[in-house]
């Protein structure tokens, strides 16, 4: 299994630094309608970073850092979040984790999926029963 290794938790321990009594100013001073901006950049760098390595016109190298700065602006909002009460980056993984497997049933269950149109009606309904407030079937 590829697991994320202890970068990650250095990471949200960075952004806890940071934002903490005694860390940076900027940072400290940042909103969540502030990061906003800067994940809406950062993700826009990253699909630029990722369709130029895909095509073999750019590095997977600065793909990895448009990744890197990326997480690095979702793990800071996170934090913001955090400071606040609301929930924290170990919530959003599991959040993720929950929606991803609930939304692969044909992988995780025993729904049927073999193609993958097959598989995108099924995303596609499933997601629509979660929206409705229905439970999946």
């Amino acid at each position: 299994m590829n697991t994320p290794g202890p970068h990650l938790d250095a990471l949200v321990a960075v952004f806890e630094r940071l934002r903490a009594e005694g860390g940076c100013a900027w940072d400290r001073e940042r909103t969540l309608a502030d990061l906003g901006r800067y994940l809406r950049e950062e993700c826009e760098e990253a699909v630029a970073a990722l369709g130029a390595a895909d095509r073999g016109e750019g590095e997977p190298g600065a793909f990895r850092e448009e990744c890197g700065d990326l997480l690095a602006n979702l793990v800071f909002t996170v934090q913001i979040a955090r400071e606040r009460g609301w929930f924290d980056m170990d919530e959003v993984a599991r959040g993720a984790c929950e929606k991803i497997v609930r939304r692969h049933p044909h992988v995780f269950g025993d729904a049927k999926a073999d193609t993958p149109e097959e598989v995108e009606a099924l995303w596609q309904r499933i997601k629509a029963e979660e929206r409705s407030g229905k439970p999946p079937a």
